[in-house]
C-alpha cells in the first residue's frame, strides 16, 4: 500500500493485526486434539505466502476432493503441532483398487481452524507451496477479470473484488469503493491474513483507505471474532456512482461491506422498465433500486420502504444526491402491504429484495415460509400486467426451491382475504432469472458461492 500510515501503510496495517482477539466458545466436539497447540486468542498476523523452508502440519483424509470446504469429520489424522489459522499440507490417503494397500498424495494446502466445522479451508491444490508469486498471480487474476474483461472501471467505481472461494480466498470478501477497500471476513483462519491481502490489492489499483470487518457470525460459526478496524483517515462516507446514478455508502452501522454491487446489474435492468411507472421498493436498504428507477428509469413516482431508520436515511441522502423525489416510509413490510392492500393500492413496478431470511440450515423452513408471505403478497400489490422483480439472498435456498415457492405463492395470491377481499384474478409469468453482478463470479468447485436469486415476473 501506499507510503503514508494514513493510508495504510504495513506499519498500519501492523497496527491493525494487533486489535485481533478470542471470541470465546469451545470446540462444538468439546475439548481438543492432543496434537493441537490451544493459543487464547488468534496470532496478531499469519503468513499469508509459503517460502518452502516450513515444516507443516499434515492433514489427512480418505477421499479426494475439489471443494475448497473440508469438514471436521473427514478428517482422518493430523500429525504435527497444529494452532488455528496455521497453514497445513492436505494429504489423501486411501487404499489402492489394484492391491488393497495404503496410497498416499498430496492433495494441497489450506489453513486450519479447529473450532469451525469447516475444519480446513483449501487454498491451493497442487505439490506446489502457495508462494508470493502464487498470491500475486492469484490477486491480479481477481482484478484483471473486473478491470480488463468485465470494464467495470467504464460504468461504476463499486464493485466486488474479492469473491471468497471464487477468487480462491476462502472465507473474505472485498468490495472497492472508490478509493477505499472494505473487506469482511467469514473465516478466523483468513483474518489475520486479510491486510497482506488489501495490501497486494492496493498496490495493484492505487486505492488510498481500507476497511476490515468481521462477518455477523464469525464468532459462533468460527469460535473467534476480532474488532473491526480501519485506516486512519477512512471517511465516514464516500460517494460512488453506477452509471449517472449516485449513491453515499456510510460504513458505520452498515450491512455487509457498506452497499449491495451484487444487485448492480439488477438495478439497470429495472430501469428498462420503469419510465413514467409507479415504482415500490419493498426492504429499500440505501435505496438502491428506488432510487435507480426515479434517476435513470425515469418512473413517475416511487417508494421505498425499510423497517430501519438508518438506512432509510441514507436513502434520502440519496434521493436528494441525484435530485429525484422518493418517497421513504419506516414501516415492517408485511404490515406495509396488507395497509396498502385493505387501502386498494396497486403499483406497476414492485421490487422484492428481503435481508437474507435463512442463516442455517434450522431456519430454512420458516425462512421459505416468510419468502412464500412476501411474494403473496407483493403480487397482489402490482398492478394488472405489472412487474414484480422478487428476490433472495439466502444460499441455502436453492434457485429450484425459491421457484416452487414463488410459483406456489402465485397460486394463492389471489384469493380473497380480509385484507383484500377482491382481488384481480391473473397468471404469472416468468420472463426471466437473473443472479448476483458478474464481479462476483461463482466457482464451480464451491456452489455455495452462487447465492442470489432473482426472477423477474409478469402478473
Amino acid at each position: 500500500m501506499p507510503p503514508n500510515k494514513a493510508y495504510g501503510s504495513r506499519a498500519a496495517i501492523r497496527h491493525h493485526a494487533k486489535s485481533y482477539s478470542r471470541g470465546g466458545g469451545q470446540s462444538r466436539r468439546g475439548g481438543k486434539r492432543a496434537n493441537e497447540s490451544g493459543g487464547k486468542r488468534l496470532p496478531a498476523t499469519l503468513p499469508l505466502a509459503l517460502d518452502g523452508s516450513e515444516s507443516l502440519p499434515e492433514v489427512v483424509i480418505g477421499k479426494s476432493t475439489s471443494h475448497p470446504n473440508i469438514f471436521r469429520k473427514r478428517i482422518k489424522s493430523i500429525s504435527g503441532k497444529v494452532q488455528v489459522g496455521n497453514w497445513v499440507s492436505v494429504v489423501v490417503e486411501s487404499e489402492s483398487e489394484e492391491n488393497g494397500e495404503l496410497e498416499r498424495k498430496q492433495l494441497g494446502f489450506g489453513w486450519y481452524n479447529r473450532k469451525s466445522e469447516i475444519a480446513v479451508r483449501m487454498v491451493r491444490w497442487s505439490a506446489d507451496i502457495p508462494d508470493q508469486d502464487f498470491w500475486k498471480a492469484r490477486m491480479e487474476r481477481a482484478v484483471s477479470l473486473r478491470v480488463n474483461e468485465l470494464f467495470l472501471d467504464e460504468r461504476t467505481n463499486c464493485y466486488r473484488l474479492i469473491h471468497a472461494e471464487a477468487d480462491g480466498a476462502p472465507g473474505l470478501v472485498v468490495d472497492r469503493y472508490g478509493d477505499c477497500l472494505s473487506a469482511e471476513v467469514f473465516s478466523a483462519a483468513v483474518a489475520p491474513r486479510v491486510p497482506q491481502i488489501l495490501e497486494l490489492l492496493s498496490e495493484r489499483l492505487g486505492t488510498k483507505h481500507w476497511l476490515i470487518q468481521p462477518g455477523p457470525h464469525l464468532q459462533p460459526q468460527e469460535g473467534f471474532d476480532f474488532r473491526a478496524s480501519s485506516s486512519a483517515e477512512l471517511p465516514k462516507q464516500i460517494q460512488v456512482h453506477e452509471g449517472d446514478v449516485r449513491f453515499e455508502v456510510r460504513f458505520a452501522n452498515s450491512h455487509k461491506t457498506g452497499f449491495f454491487c451484487d444487485q448492480r446489474d439488477n438495478r439497470e435492468k429495472l430501469t428498462q422498465f420503469c419510465a413514467g411507472k409507479s415504482v415500490l421498493d419493498l426492504c429499500c436498504y440505501t435505496g438502491g433500486f428506488s432510487v435507480s428507477a426515479a434517476k435513470a428509469g425515469k418512473a413517475a413516482a416511487v417508494t421505498g420502504v425499510d423497517l430501519d431508520a438508518a438506512p432509510l436515511e441514507t436513502a434520502k441522502r440519496n434521493a436528494q444526491i441525484n435530485q429525484v423525489q422518493v418517497k421513504y416510509t419506516q414501516a415492517d413490510a408485511f404490515a406495509y402491504m396488507r395497509d396498502m392492500l385493505r387501502g386498494g393500492k396497486e403499483f406497476d413496478v414492485v421490487v422484492l429484495d428481503p435481508p437474507k431470511l435463512i442463516r442455517n440450515r434450522s431456519e430454512l423452513d420458516e425462512g421459505t415460509r416468510k419468502h412464500f408471505d412476501l411474494n403473496r403478497l407483493a403480487m397482489q400489490l402490482v398492478r394488472p400486467g405489472g412487474m414484480l422483480l422478487t428476490c433472495s439472498c439466502a444460499g441455502l435456498l436453492q434457485t429450484q426451491d425459491f421457484t416452487r415457492v414463488v410459483r406456489a405463492a402465485a397460486r394463492s395470491a389471489f384469493q380473497p382475504t380480509d385484507f383484500n377481499p377482491n382481488p384481480t384474478p391473473r397468471d404469472m409469468q416468468i420472463l426471466a432469472h437473473s443472479g448476483a453482478a458478474a464481479c462476483h463470479p461463482v466457482s464451480a468447485n464451491c456452489p455455495e458461492t452462487e447465492y442470489l436469486k432473482a426472477m423477474w415476473l409478469r402478473l
